[in-house]
């Protein structure tokens, strides 16, 4: 276990300074988003949301997984100290980037008129779609800045970026808002945070790129670099088209059968709370993938499975609980902040059911498959989800709304899991602690149901309630992980070793883990 332990060390320090960026960053977004969503009225906030989506049509045919197949061959010259072909990456992906994103930057301007009167049957957001249009070529910026981070898993870099474009956008979004410029002000105050975020990303990128070694003989092999990074990403591009697409399919839904923007409007205040879970699943992916991809499963079987194991095991530990936290005090998390968008909470309990499959290795998976070059297995996942997302989202969207279109999402995604587990079992030989994920749901589970009787019997306000919830969950979901044995010694003595390396938190988390051990019953 020592190299799975050494790696995990690396990745959970990579993972908190990306989870401390996203919470910043989140909590700075959150801030605007409140101010937004009071500001603004709901139609005009649904207006906004529509505006900003538009552009992601071009988005989906951007990038050409070039950012994946960055960080999984940064990762790996990295493991291997070849800094000549790190650089040769860094340079072919963002120059990959900025080509594609400035000529569809250019084909979104051109073509807003369409997409606003054919696409979207709203004429008034041509203007805006033109200005959001530079968001794609800010993005394509930010991409390439972040896939080198995370392959060199110099996370902090990433959270910087993050953190400046969310104080931006925050700034500007509620200044202008605020002086009466509406949807164009949150529009202008949305483009102009990526576009400083994404110069912010490259000027950070070209500061690690300095630090790598060279010598005079190094010849950056730009051309070759490229075709090795295509031939790794296409089949995992046309699967990630495919989903994008189907997304698209499944937006352009929602304004034909749903003509009430405030509808809209509280689906995307439910997508704003959703970032209270992903910011904890988010680097659990993210670190995952440049850490599979040091390993082959023909090499290092058993430090691959010993690290897929763990992986299942320590994000069910984290993501389950707080997306059952979320989904039982959803109703007073959304009264704190938005009165008025009275359907939200329910969207956000249905939005939050995706990630309990945390438990069934979601999260990992596809990391897993992706890190070991058999990027073709998840693009026929992706057709076999297309197959079914695209039907069944125009029957249950045309008649249930909003709902129709999570379900959709959710079911489509089901079958794909489920073939995904049988192939990494068959091909690689790792596969989910089953007893370990199940005693984790349940707990969770039932930490759960009390919450919400409890909380549903105060008659307290909303944000006492919230406040007492989230103590209720906390300690209840502590005692039951402990007597039922969900938490073992075993299990605190690897967090212990692994925390080693977070020097700010590692004095705090021993002194948790010793109060928990002196609760847990002896072995």
């Amino acid at each position: 276990m020592s190299k799975a332990t050494d790696m995990a060390k690396v990745s959970v320090r990579g993972g908190f300074h990306l989870l401390l960026g996203l919470v910043i960053s989140t909590v700075i977004s959150a801030i605007g988003t409140y101010f937004i969503g009071n500001l603004l009225e709901s139609s005009n906030f649904g207006l906004y949301t529509i505006v900003i989506g538009a552009s992601t049509i071009f988005v989906t045919f951007r990038d050409w997984g070039i950012n994946t197949a960055m960080i999984r061959y940064t990762a790996q010259y990295n493991s291997e100290n070849n800094t000549v072909k790190i650089r040769s990456v860094f340079i072919a992906g963002l120059a990959f980037e900025i080509v594609f994103g400035l000529a569809l930057t250019i084909l979104s301007i051109v073509l807003s008129g369409f997409l606003a009167n054919t696409l979207y049957n709203r004429p008034e957001i041509v203007q805006l779609i033109q200005i959001a249009s530079l968001s794609i070529l800010s993005g394509a910026l930010i991409n390439a800045a972040s896939a080198a981070f995370t392959g060199m898993e110099r996370l902090h870099l990433n959270s910087i970026m993050l953190i400046i474009q969310a104080i931006i956008k925050t700034v500007l979004i509620i200044t202008f808002v605020y002086f009466g410029l509406g949807t164009i002000g949150a529009t202008i105050g949305f483009t102009i945070s990526g576009l400083v975020a994404g110069i912010t990303g490259v000027l950070l990128l070209y500061t690690l790129y300095s630090s790598l070694s060279k010598s005079p003989d190094d010849k950056l092999a730009i051309g070759r670099t490229i075709k090795t990074l295509l031939k790794y990403s296409i089949p995992l591009s046309i699967g990630t088209i495919l989903l994008s697409i189907l997304s698209m399919f499944y937006a352009n839904l929602i304004p034909i059968f749903i003509t009430d923007d405030s509808i809209v409007g509280n689906y995307a205040i439910a997508q704003t709370f959703v970032v209270l879970i992903t910011f904890f699943a988010t680097p659990v992916t993210t670190m995952l993938f440049p850490a599979f991809s040091k390993l082959d499963y023909r090499k290092n079987s058993q430090d691959l499975k010993n690290i897929f194991q763990y992986s299942v095991k320590y994000a069910t530990l984290i993501v389950v609980p707080i997306t059952i936290l979320v989904m039982s005090l959803a109703e007073p998390a959304i009264n704190t902040l938005f009165p008025s968008y009275s359907q939200a909470h329910f969207y956000l309990i249905l939005l939050s059911v995706s990630y309990l499959f945390t438990a069934l290795g979601s999260l990992s998976i596809s990391s897993l498959i992706n890190s070991q070059g058999d990027t073709k297995y998840n693009l026929k996942l992706a057709i076999l989800q297309a197959a079914i997302g695209f039907p069944l989202s125009y029957v249950l969207i045309s008649q249930f709304g909003i709902i129709g279109l999570i379900a959709s999402t959710l079911i489509a995604s089901i079958p794909g899991l489920f073939l995904s587990l049988g192939f990494i079992k068959k091909r690689y030989d790792v596969s989910v602690d089953w007893k370990t994920s199940a005693k984790i749901s349940s707990a969770s589970a039932v930490t759960g149901i009390l919450t919400y009787l409890t909380v549903t019997q105060l008659p307290f306000i909303s944000p006492i309630r919230l406040v007492i919830g989230v103590i209720v969950f906390a300690a209840v979901f502590m005692i039951i992980a402990i007597f039922t044995r969900t938490i073992t010694h075993t299990d605190l003595e690897n967090i212990k070793t692994i925390v080693e390396g977070l020097s700010p938190l590692r004095k705090p988390i021993h002194a948790v883990i010793s109060i928990i051990e002196k609760l847990m019953p002896k072995q």
